[in-house]
C-alpha cells in the first residue's frame, strides 16, 4: 500500500500517521494482509518492526527523491554538513547545495529540502513510538526468543526504539530548534491539527530520557550488525550534557564509552588490504573492514547496504548509499589541453558529481606527516595507467606531454568560489570510495560504512575537559588520537576550543554533523563566515536555525503554528 497526500492541509498529521501502519518496507516480500495489530504479537514482529526503523533511518546518506519523477537527487546528510567552516557548494544542482551557496530567500519556509528532511524526521518519530506504545501497552505479546529473557527482550526492543526517537529529535532540534514533541502514535482516530512547538529545552529533556532508558537496556555488542549500541547511546549522551552545559555529565558518559574494553581505537593495520599500502587510519573506510565482525573495534554503529535488494534489516540490508557521488570529485571529467584523461576504474571509485567539497581552509589543516591528510584517505592524484593497468577498463588518453605513469595533481591553492564551480581537479575524502564492478559509472555504493567512531567520543571528552578548565587532561585526550595519525603531540597551552573544533574536521570530516558541532558551539557564523568562500559571507543570524515547513504551518488548521525569527 502507497500513502498519498491528498492535500497539504493533513501534512502535519500524515507525517506522523504515514509510518503508523508497519508495511511494504518491513520486509522484502511482506504478506498481503498485515498491521500493526497483528504484526506487533510477539519479539519477531517487533524485530520486523524494528528493521523497517532502520531502513527508514538510513535514508540520511542513501538520498531521496523531492519531485514526482523520483531519484535520489537529495542527500539528506548533507543539510548537516555543507555551508559550515569545512563545507562547501562544488556544483549547484540539485539537493540542499544551492541554497547553502546562496542562502537568503532559498533558506525559507517553501524549501522543499527542508520539507522533505522535517517530514522524513517524523515519520521516524512515529514509526518509533508505534514500537514503544505497542511494546508498553500490550500484554498478550510473546516475547520470548533468542538467548534473553522475555522481560529483556521487551525493555531491548523499547530501547532501540527510544535510541532512535531520541536520534530524530536530536536532529530536529538542531535544525528548527522548538518543535512538536509526540510520544504517542498517530492513528487515523488521532488525527490532530493544533501541533504545538515544544521549546527546545523541554525536547531534550525527553531525548535525554529516552536515552537513559536505551542506555540500561541496549547491548554494548548488538546482535546484529547495524543496530545501535550501546556506546553509541552513551555517545549521544555526552554530547546532549555538552548541549546543557553540564561537562561533568558528559565527561561521566564520554568515559562510560572510552573505557568499555570492547571498544578500542584501530591503531594498527587489519582486514582486506592489511598487507598492501596503507594506515590504520584508512583500513576502518575500507570495503570489507568496517563491521565490528570483520575487526572495526573502534565501530559504535555501522551501517550497511547490500547489493540488488531493497529494505533489509541490519544484519542482510538493501538499499544504496549516494556518499561517494555527493563528494568525489568530477576527476573525470577534468579537461588538460583538450583532454580528459582519466577513465572511470572500480579503483578509482567509480563516477561522482562532487556537490559538496573540502573548502581550502580545512585541507590546510593537516600537517604533512598527519596520516589523515595522507593519500591513503584524501584522494589529492591520479597517475596515468595503460589499458593493462586499467583492465576492464580502456586506457586513459594522453593529455599532449603527458605518458603513462605521470602523475595528475589535484589542486587546492585558491578557494572554492561560486563563479568557477564545479572545481573537476578539487581533493576529496575516500572514506566512501566504492564502486559496482560491473557498473563502475554507476551512482550509488554498497559499501558499509561507520556511522560512528569511538574517535568522536575522545573529543567529545576533551571538549568537556576544556569546560571543566582541564586543558591538560584535555591536550592528554587529543594526543591519543594525533599520535595514532602520526601528527605531532601538543601541550596544555594549544588546547582552544577553535582547536577543537579544527581536530574535529581532521578526524571526522564528512562523517560528522558539522553544522550541529558549531551551532552548539556558537561558532557556526564566526567560522563558516571565515573559512567558507562559497557562502559564508552570505549567512545571517537568522540562518542558525531553519524556518518551520510552510506546508505544515498550513496544516495546523485549528492552532496557530508560530515561524521561526527572521521567517514571517
Amino acid at each position: 500500500m502507497k500513502i498519498k497526500y491528498i492535500y497539504k492541509a493533513t501534512v502535519i498529521t500524515v507525517i506522523i500517521l504515514i509510518t503508523g501502519c508497519a508495511e511494504k518496507w518491513l520486509d522484502e516480500k511482506p504478506p498481503h494482509l498485515i498491521s500493526t495489530e497483528s504484526l506487533y504479537t510477539s519479539l519477531a514482529g517487533f524485530e520486523a518492526g524494528l528493521n523497517g526503523l532502520y531502513t527508514l533511518i538510513r535514508q540520511e546518506r542513501e538520498g531521496e527523491s523531492i519531485n514526482p519523477v523520483g531519484g535520489s537527487n537529495f542527500l539528506r546528510i548533507e543539510m548537516a554538513i555543507n555551508g559550515t567552516d569545512n563545507m562547501c557548494a562544488n556544483r549547484l544542482a540539485g539537493g540542499f547545495v544551492v541554497c547553502a551557496a546562496l542562502w537568503g530567500d532559498l533558506n525559507g519556509p517553501q524549501n522543499a529540502n527542508l520539507e522533505s528532511h522535517f517530514i522524513w524526521l517524523y515519520k521516524v518519530v512515529n514509526t518509533a513510538n508505534t514500537i514503544i506504545n505497542n511494546a508498553e501497552n500490550k500484554n498478550d505479546i510473546d516475547w520470548s526468543g533468542g538467548s534473553s529473557g522475555p522481560e529483556e527482550n521487551k525493555n531491548r526492543v523499547i530501547g532501540e526504539a527510544k535510541a532512535i526517537r531520541a536520534w530524530a529529535y536530536r536532529h530536529l532540534t538542531y535544525m528548527w530548534g522548538d518543535v512538536p514533541l509526540s510520544l504517542q502514535e498517530s492513528l487515523g482516530s488521532t488525527i490532530r491539527t493544533d501541533w504545538t512547538r515544544t521549546p527546545v529545552g523541554e525536547v531534550r529533556k525527553q531525548l535525554i530520557s529516552d536515552l537513559l532508558f536505551a542506555e540500561k537496556s541496549i547491548p554494548v555488542i548488538p546482535s546484529k550488525s547495524g543496530k545501535i549500541s550501546r556506546g553509541a547511546v552513551q555517545h549521544y549522551l555526552a554530547e546532549m550534557y555538552l548541549v546543557k552545559n553540564n561537562p561533568d555529565s558528559a565527561l561521566f558518559w564520554a568515559d562510560k564509552v572510552i573505557n568499555t574494553s570492547e571498544y578500542k581505537l584501530i591503531t594498527a593495520r587489519y582486514g582486506v588490504k592489511k598487507n598492501m599500502p596503507g594506515i590504520p587510519f584508512s583500513d576502518m573506510f575500507l570495503e570489507g573492514n568496517a563491521n565490528r565482525e570483520q575487526g572495526n573495534t573502534e565501530a559504535l554503529w555501522v551501517w550497511q547496504w547490500g547489493y540488488g535488494t531493497t529494505g533489509g534489516e541490519g544484519s542482510a540490508p538493501g538499499g544504496n548509499n549516494i556518499m561517494r557521488r555527493w563528494h568525489a570529485s568530477e576527476w573525470y571529467e577534468y579537461s588538460i589541453g583538450g583532454v580528459k584523461p582519466l577513465v572511470i576504474t572500480v579503483d578509482r571509485g567509480g563516477r561522482a558529481q562532487a556537490k559538496v567539497s573540502f573548502t581550502k581552509f580545512a585541507m590546510d589543516l593537516y600537517e604533512p606527516e598527519d596520516d589523515r591528510g595522507s593519500y591513503h584517505i584524501i584522494r589529492k592524484f591520479f597517475v596515468l595507467k595503460d589499458a593493462a593497468q586499467n583492465a576492464p577498463a580502456a586506457a586513459d588518453r594522453l593529455p599532449p606531454g603527458y605518458a603513462y605513469g605521470d602523475t595528475i595533481w589535484m589542486k587546492w591553492d585558491k578557494d572554492i568560489v561560486y563563479e568557477k564551480v564545479p572545481y573537476r581537479n578539487w581533493p576529496y575524502s575516500r572514506k566512501f570510495d566504492s564502486a559496482d564492478p560491473v557498473n563502475p559509472s554507476g551512482a550509488t555504493s554498497n559499501k558499509d560504512q561507520p556511522y560512528l567512531r569511538l574517535a568522536e567520543t575522545y573529543l567529545i571528552k576533551a571538549e568537556a575537559q576544556l569546560k571543566l578548565n582541564q586543558p591538560g587532561p584535555a591536550a592528554e585526550t587529543i594526543n591519543i588520537l594525533r599520535q595514532r595519525a602520526n601528527a605531532s603531540l601538543i601541550s596544555a597551552g594549544d588546547v582552544t576550543l577553535d582547536f577543537i573544533l579544527d581536530e574535529r574536521s581532521r578526524e571526522l570530516i564528512f562523517e560528522e554533523h558539522r553544522r550541529y558541532t558549531l551551532l552548539r558551539t556558537n561558532k557556526w557564523i564566526e567560522r563558516t563566515r571565515l573559512y567558507n568562500k562559497n557562502g559564508g559571507q552570505r549567512i545571517t543570524g537568522r540562518d542558525t536555525i531553519f524556518p518551520i515547513p510552510q506546508i505544515v504551518i498550513d496544516a495546523n488548521l485549528t492552532s496557530s503554528m508560530p515561524q521561526n525569527p527572521g521567517w514571517n
